[in-house]
């Protein structure tokens, strides 16, 4: 729990109205390293009085209660001990989708999307609209359910070893109104995985072990260990998914990740080491920064 004596608590109470609470609440995060501390302010204060941020900066002149200040200084102290907007929030905007976040969920970013990009990309090119997806790792389950949200003929199946996670998943499914062509399964990677499908796609651990430390702290601090540490190079994951892959694939069939920047290169050979892809036309997709951020290769069987 959050120290409500730490003495570096500024907002309460020399907050008397919205508005001070924003000016405020900026000047800490700023102070504390935050990146965008006045849209984490606006953010944070609209959630805590329950209304939208255009309310907010409409009205900055409302006055602040005692429960109000109270919420206010609990979201202070949490965002300048760098725990993310998300988690305080509980949720994660992604693509189109507002998602259910917990402390047993990787936080989903931007990146992950373009592994959405990429299904959809090369599901467009089949003559068959009718696809299956497995998300290994689904997490939150942020990949199927925004590829089962845009391709609505496709169904899928999310695994992931934590039970906990899984229900949250299930609910961002049901939120999402996929929850039919959606099923999760507890298991790790393939393990007890049966039947063929069309996609294999993960977005796993690929932070080599030693480099954790040395993220933000955001990442480092509140994202869960266990879908950060990729192993020693951070292809752990990597090899024991593409170990066991082939018997889930169908013929033809895609396997698609998230890498990590820098290792575009080392997963595509790996793919081609386990039997998948060829020297000739990789398929990568990159991130406005132009690092390649997702890979795919295709079953040689």
């Amino acid at each position: 729990m959050p120290d409500m004596r730490d003495p570096a608590r500024i907002v309460p109470p020399a907050a008397k109205t919205a508005g001070d609470a924003v000016r405020l609440l900026a000047q800490t995060f700023r102070s504390a390293g935050v990146d965008t501390p006045e849209v984490d302010a606006r953010v944070l204060l609209a959630h805590a009085l329950g209304i939208s941020r255009a309310a907010l900066m409409a009205g900055p002149e409302r006055e602040l209660s005692r429960s109000d200040l109270a919420l206010i200084a609990d979201y202070e102290i949490r965002r300048r001990q760098r725990e993310p907007v998300s988690r305080i929030l509980g949720r994660r905007a992604f693509r189109t989708l507002s998602l259910e976040i917990g402390a047993t969920t990787l936080d989903p970013r931007p990146d992950t999307e373009i592994v959405v990009d990429a299904v959809v990309a090369l599901a467009k090119e089949t003559a068959n609209p009718n696809l299956t997806v497995l998300d290994l790792g689904t997490g939150s389950g942020a990949i199927i359910i925004a590829v089962l949200m845009e391709l609505p003929n496709v169904i899928g199946v999310g695994t992931d070893i934590d039970a906990t996670t899984l229900q949250i998943a299930l609910r961002n499914a049901e939120q999402a109104n996929v929850c039919q062509r959606a099923k999760f399964q507890q298991t790790d990677w393939l393990t007890g995985v049966t039947g063929t499908f069309d996609f294999v796609v993960s977005n796993p651990p690929y932070i080599p072990s030693a480099s954790i430390s040395g993220l933000e702290p955001e990442v480092s601090r509140f994202d869960p260990r266990l879908a950060l540490d990729g192993g020693a190079d951070g292809l752990d994951a990597y090899r024991a998914i593409l170990a066991d892959a082939k018997r889930s694939l169908n013929p033809g069939g895609w396997i698609v990740f998230e890498v990590g920047n820098g290792q575009s290169a080392e997963v595509l050979a790996l793919c081609r080491h386990y039997g998948f892809g060829d020297d000739e036309n990789p398929r990568v997709w990159t991130d406005l920064g132009g690092r390649a951020r997702c890979v795919a290769a295709r079953s040689r069987r």
